[in-house]
């Protein structure tokens, strides 16, 4: 380091007045032109220089009092006085400057230190430094280099006072340049002509950089952390310049301050990178037991509902609750059932998804199925529609609501084929021939929830054997929330309905099966039976009206035997309705088709008038001429004979069941 000071430059020491003049303080013993006008002239000429001390006058100001005394003739003994003063005065106005600049380094450091307590970015404070270091040397330009880890080199980071570009992207290989040995050295070095200088290792990179800057002397000092260099803070000009002691200790202060910044910087950075992650891992935890205690909620609604012996649409409404929006219940086709709340929106392709579902949640957007299924059985699914994203435990939740559907559903079946068993046994024993132990059937029918004392409509319904299941599945989940019995008795369906008329308990249950066989269903019902006993003989009548249904040719309708009337007693399997009708009124009807004229109203309002002319005519509201010239052409169409009793009886017949065969039949 010393060769990095210019040498001290001292002056004769001054002496005390009296010893300088060999004599006493009074200047008694002073010797030729040593007198009391001497001693004035020194107090004079110290008065002066204490004057320019005061206005920080220039130094060459200085030498003013002694040209003067010099011009004035002073002897030999005063210009040397004046000559001391001067000397003295000069050191102390020198003192006077180190002590300025030395205050102005202080307080830089001392705002340094204040800029980093402040816990300012760090890029603010190394561009404070780097300019405070230009500023208190009087350097032409100052800059900062850090090293790069990944590129084992070092590369600007700050600057101030650069104005070439080319410098400022300067990457220093370690060792290369003054930088790159400050960096390997953890030394400070300075250069008064650094392009002239062989202690560092010259680069074409560098060298261009440097003489582009315009760059001559460089001092830089290390910033170290630890035992490990980080970076070099320089100072730099475009002339040759020695620094000395003073300003590579400034440089150096100002380096260890950086280097603390940096540091500080990391720390801060560690921290907040701390922070952060145990801020992500505090949300994480926090959502993770949300979703436990989610999923717990979940678990114990679930086994709730089971133990109540709540339904599927309770299962909804849990996983709703659970996981907001939209749940809709699939069978086993993929066919909706809306839960309560839900809108009735399905996915695009519900049966699709449903294939997918292999016991795991399916997304199709917005949708999330998981499948109902017992081993391979697909019972159905439920479908939940959410805007937002299912996290793995929502979505375990979905599927366990899905296996606590499928455990309902199998228990549901269970009891119901159970039950469908026991109302079928009933329903044998009530139809058979024999009837035994009333008493006892009443018993067990209220035992299944039927009270077999009220009045019930006995249905029959004719099913294709192929849809005879799925029939009599919903035959008998028909009769259990009705309060009837249902099975299956030689080959048909038969439910017996309380609190119906047979019309509309056979319409009901013609809607309900049909749908359920996806075939059509005819059915005949008769009733009101009241008692075990009267159940068998309303039996017998529904039969007898579905079978007439059929010979009617109303296949996949329903009628009660009050609406066959007569007709049902006369109409069974095997007769060929249409024949006799087509044999009785077939020159009446064709004689309509052709000539567009309504015979057979005219025959039906006089048979309904009890033979009357005047009261049909009524009726049809025309004249009583005008039906029996239509009288009249029925008998040259049937034959003069067709009023006689016997005849009459064969055509009203035939009116009849024309009428419950034709498109207008109810």
């Amino acid at each position: 380091m010393k060769d990095l000071l210019p040498p001290t430059v001292e002056g004769p020491r001054p002496t005390h007045p009296s010893r300088a003049q060999g004599g006493t303080r009074d200047g008694a013993a002073a010797g030729p032109g040593r007198g009391p006008a001497a001693a004035s002239g020194r107090l004079d000429g110290a008065t002066e220089y204490f004057a320019l001390l005061l206005e920080e006058a220039a130094a060459i100001e200085f030498e003013g009092p002694v040209v003067r005394a010099r011009a004035a003739g002073a002897d030999v003994a005063t210009l040397a006085g004046l000559e001391r003063a001067k000397l003295l005065a000069l050191q102390v106005r020198d003192a006077f400057a180190a002590r300025r600049r030395r205050e102005s380094e202080l307080a830089a450091l001392f705002d340094t230190a204040g800029d980093l307590a402040s816990l300012r970015s760090v890029d603010d404070v190394l561009t404070a430094i780097v300019r405070r270091a230009r500023q208190l040397l009087g350097s032409d330009v100052s800059y900062l280099t850090l090293h790069d880890d990944a590129h084992g080199d070092t590369y600007m980071r700050v600057t101030d006072g650069s104005v070439s570009a080319r410098f400022q992207a300067l990457r220093l290989p370690m060792g290369a340049g003054l930088g790159g040995l400050v960096a390997q050295t953890a030394a400070p070095y300075a250069t008064a002509r650094y392009f002239a200088d062989p202690r560092f290792q010259h680069t074409d990179e560098i060298n261009g950089g440097v003489a582009e800057e315009g760059l001559v002397a460089i001092l830089g000092l290390p910033l170290v952390r630890g035992s490990r260099v980080i970076g070099v803070l320089f100072a730099a000009d475009r002339t040759e310049r020695l620094y000395d002691r003073s300003e590579v200790s400034l440089l150096g202060s100002l380096a260890a301050h950086a280097a603390i910044a940096l540091d500080n910087a990391r720390l801060l950075e560690e921290t907040r990178s701390a922070l952060d992650e145990l801020s992500t891992a505090t949300r994480e935890l926090r959502a993770h037991t949300a979703s436990v205690e989610r999923a717990a909620g979940a678990h114990d609604r679930f086994i709730d509902i089971v133990l109540r012996g709540g339904g599927v649409e309770d299962v909804a409404a849990a996983v709703t609750e659970a996981l907001g929006g939209r749940i809709t219940i699939l069978d086993e086709h993929g066919r909706g059932t809306p839960s309560p709340g839900s809108d009735g929106d399905l996915p695009p392709d519900p049966a699709a998804a449903l294939a997918r579902s292999t016991g795991r949640t399916v997304r199709d957007g917005d949708w999330w199925t998981a499948a109902v299924t017992v081993g391979a059985e697909l019972l159905g699914g439920l479908v939940l529609h959410r805007d937002d994203e299912l996290t793995d435990s929502d979505q375990r939740i979905l599927e366990r609501a899905a296996m606590v559907t499928a455990l309902l559903l199998l228990i549901r079946r269970t009891a119901s084929e159970a039950e469908g068993r026991v109302r079928g046994e009933l329903l044998e024993e009530l139809l058979g021939p024999v009837l035994r132990d009333p008493d006892g059937l009443r018993e067990r029918a209220r035992r299944l929830g039927a009270d077999l004392d009220r009045p019930h409509a006995v249905v029959v319904a004719l099913v294709e054997e192929r849809c005879r299941g799925r029939a009599l599945a919903q035959a008998t989940h028909l009769a259990a929330v009705r309060g009837g019995l249902a099975g299956l008795h030689d080959g048909r369906v038969v439910l017996c309905l309380p609190g119906q008329e047979p019309g509309a308990a056979a319409a009901q249950v013609c809607r309900e099966l049909t749908t359920a066989a996806g075939r059509p269903v005819t059915v005949g019902g008769a009733g009101p039976a009241e008692g075990p006993v009267a159940v068998s003989s309303a039996h017998r009548e529904a039969q007898r009206c579905a079978s007439t249904m059929v010979a009617l040719g109303r296949e996949g309708q329903a009628a009660g035997t009050d609406e066959l009337g007569f007709v049902g007693l006369l109409v069974g399997e095997g007769r060929d309705v249409r024949g006799f009708v087509t044999a009785t009124l077939g020159p009446v009807l064709d004689y309509d088709e052709r000539r567009g004229t309504d015979l057979v109203g005219t025959l039906r309002a006089w048979f309904d008038a009890g033979g009357s002319p005047a009261r049909a005519a009524e009726t049809l509201q025309v004249h009583v001429n005008t039906v029996t010239q239509r009288l009249e052409r029925v008998g040259r169409l049937l034959g003069r004979e067709w009023s006689a009793p016997e005849r009459a009886l064969e055509v009203h017949l035939a009116l009849r069941l024309h009428r419950l065969t034709g498109p207008a039949a109810p």
